[in-house]
């Protein structure tokens, strides 16, 4: 069972979580129908059943990295199967309706009481964790075609007008959900550098500018090591205190680190905005306990940024007293300094074979 309270938004960019209506097709009827041929006088009933409806499937694909499209079709409605004919003719089966969703999307069951409202908020029971390429979901499955009236003849029902129809298709509301996988995430403050960061390690191309939540979704950026392994690293936009009660961007950044391996703390060690980094790491490590203490209990270590600047020298010392036996790795992710050494131990800690 999981627990959450999310408000689905009505317009946005990046969609990662999402209430859908689904519907699988119904069954074709089942039909009466006798053969009427020349010289056949009594030909007998030779009616076709009806094919099967076609299913809703989620199945997870790399090529999508968001729930958008699922915001321009909230209505996920599979094909009906066809009814059967004469001649034992059975209805052609409805095609399956399958939708791609970003691996890491947790799928959920809506109750009754939450079909018809935005808010939603309870102890919701998984239906699927689409966790990895090509992991599928069947969460509607399709109704049973009908029996045509040659399934009901006897010695004593020669001329049957008996047939069944189509079962209806399986429907329901579902709430879906995207985590964003990566090995490692990068936790901090907003202008901590995490953007700078990621594209110094990757090829990725956040944006990047010196105002307080310029990252509003999830990137991911994929860090190439020698020996031809990688690692993707996540840039989560900056959380703030109280995020753990939804304070902020609260949720919409927790939610994705969930799966991470390895998690980060990127610090502004120069104070560019007047923050002490003893304290925001302190506050960090307090607000990621906060929303989930299995998260808290992964490996972690520090990633002090801007080293660059006048007076980080002073505050990367105060930090390293404070907490002597976490590691830190002094970086600049502006111009470059400790990016060989934050590769290296990102290798040693979440690197796997490339492909």
């Amino acid at each position: 069972m999981v627990s959450f309270e999310v408000v689905v938004l009505k317009k946005r960019q990046f969609v990662d979580h999402i209430r859908v209506f689904v519907r699988a097709g119904d069954g074709g009827n089942g039909v009466v129908h006798f053969r009427r041929e020349k010289y056949v006088p009594k030909g007998g009933p030779d009616g076709g059943d009806g094919g099967n409806g076609g299913n809703v499937v989620f199945r997870a694909a790399n090529d999508t990295d968001n729930l958008t499209d699922l915001f321009f079709r909230p209505r996920l409605i599979a094909e009906n199967g066809e009814h059967g004919a004469g001649r034992q003719k059975k209805g052609r089966a409805g095609r399956d309706l399958v939708v791609k969703v970003p691996p890491g999307t947790l799928v959920f069951r809506l109750e009754d009481k939450y079909q018809r409202t935005d808010t939603l908020t309870g102890d919701l029971e998984v239906v699927a964790d689409l966790e990895k390429e090509g992991d599928v979901c069947v969460v509607a499955e399709s109704g049973n075609g009908g029996k045509g009236n040659v399934h009901f003849k006897s010695p004593t029902n020669q001329a049957p007008q008996e047939f069944t129809p189509g079962t209806a298709g399986e429907s329901g509301y579902f709430f879906l959900e995207l985590r964003k996988i990566a090995d490692a995430g990068f936790v901090g403050f907003p202008n901590a550098g995490k953007s700078t960061l990621l594209g110094a390690l990757s090829a990725a191309k956040p944006k990047v500018a010196n105002y307080p939540f310029t990252t509003l979704q999830p990137s991911v950026g994929v860090v190439e090591f020698k020996g031809f392994s990688r690692a993707t690293v996540a840039d989560i936009p900056g959380l703030i205190e109280g995020a753990h009660d939804n304070v902020g961007l609260g949720h919409d950044f927790l939610r994705h680190i969930m799966r991470c391996r390895l998690l980060l703390f990127v610090l502004d060690v120069a104070a560019t905005e007047d923050r002490d980094p003893v304290e925001d790491l302190q506050t960090l490590r307090k607000e990621i306990k906060l929303y989930n203490e299995e998260l808290a209990a992964r490996p972690w270590i520090v990633v002090a940024n801007k080293m660059d600047v006048d007076g980080a020298d002073e505050r990367l010392q105060q930090l390293q007293a404070r907490f002597s036996k976490t590691e830190v790795i002094a970086v600049s992710a502006q111009e470059g300094y400790g990016m060989d050494e934050l590769r290296r131990r990102l290798a040693e800690l979440v690197g796997s074979p490339a492909g």
